[in-house]
This record gives structure tokens, C-alpha cells and sequence, in this order.
């Protein structure tokens, strides 16, 4: 006897299950219970979530039936205001912890690579960083390095709204092409 389909009638012996696959599922699912004008916060809090991300769930919320352009705001919101968190708690350990160290005073080949990571590195970081890691602890590591939380917030914004599109066009264009 075969076991009763998941979500999208996929059977259970099909899937290979690890957790992001059933926090996936579980989203696509508690989706498609709720009223259409509830189904964005379900996105929003999936686009919070580390490895999901503002892509990640967009494309959720679209597979889901969810307008792509709502999809697509409501997970880079989702994406935004978690890595604000923890921009914003992170610059405060960081404070915390370096005032109560004296500080020793860099070298000259030190402050010079600082401040070019300081102007160059975090463009790079935030934009090609999720290909290799969450934004979240991208953003973390930014700030713990000493970068300003403004510069911080202001360039993992751009790159979640940029791979948030992307992902949405990309996931919008698929679904076009299969049906």
C-alpha cells in the first residue's frame, strides 16, 4: 500500500528528506491552508529564516500560488528584517566587547587592508556571499569585522532585493515555460 501524498501530491517514499526540505514543505503547506491575504506572512517569516532567505522563499510563495510580486517583497522583507536584527545586535557585542579591551594600534599594512576591505570588501561580500552562505551570517561576520552596521545594512539590502528578483524571475519563468 502506498503512503498518502505530501504536498503537491508527492509521495513520502519520494522525498528525500533533511530538515530544509521539510521546513520547505512545511511552509508550502501551512500556504496553502490559509486565507490569500494571510499567505504573505507565511513568506515573510520563511524570507527570515537562514538558508531560505528572500529567495528562497519567494519562490516558496510563487510554487505556493502567491502573486510573484508579493512573494517576492514579502521574502526580501522577510530576508531584510532579520539580518537587521542581527546587524543590529551584533554591532552592539562587538561594541561591547572591544570596549572593555584596550586597543592596540594597527600597523600600517593592517589599517591599509582594513580600509580597502572597509570600501571595497563588503560590496563583494554582500552581493557574491549568498552564493556560499546565508546573508545572515554573512552580515554577522561584517559587522564583526568592524564594518559600520549602515554600510552593512545598506549593501546586504541591495543584494537581497537583487537575488530575490533574480530568483523570482528565474522561478516565474519556469512555471510560465511548464504550464
Amino acid at each position: 500500500m502506498e503512503s498518502p501524498p505530501l504536498a503537491h501530491g508527492i509521495p513520502t517514499e519520494r522525498l528525500l528528506m533533511n530538515p530544509v526540505a521539510d521546513l520547505i514543505l512545511g511552509f508550502q503547506n501551512l500556504i496553502a491552508q490559509l486565507p490569500e491575504w494571510a499567505q504573505p506572512l507565511i513568506v515573510f517569516v520563511a524570507g527570515a529564516v537562514p538558508f531560505i532567505e528572500g529567495e528562497g522563499a519567494a519562490s516558496i510563495g510563487i510554487i505556493g500560488g502567491i502573486n510573484p510580486v508579493i512573494a517576492a517583497i514579502a521574502g526580501a522583507l522577510g530576508n531584510f528584517v532579520a539580518v537587521a536584527i542581527v546587524v543590529l545586535l551584533g554591532a552592539q557585542i562587538r561594541a561591547a566587547l572591544t570596549r572593555s579591551k584596550p586597543r592596540k594600534p594597527a600597523s600600517a599594512r593592517k589599517e591599509k587592508f582594513q580600509k580597502a576591505f572597509h570600501r571595497y570588501g563588503v560590496v563583494g561580500v554582500s552581493l557574491l556571499g549568498p552564493l556560499l552562505l546565508p546573508t545572515h551570517f554573512t552580515a554577522a561576520a561584517l559587522v564583526g569585522t568592524g564594518v559600520p552596521k549602515a554600510r552593512v545594512l545598506l549593501w546586504q539590502g541591495v543584494a537581497i532585493v537583487l537575488w530575490t528578483t533574480l530568483l523570482t524571475l528565474i522561478i516565474t519563468g519556469v512555471i510560465a515555460v511548464a504550464v
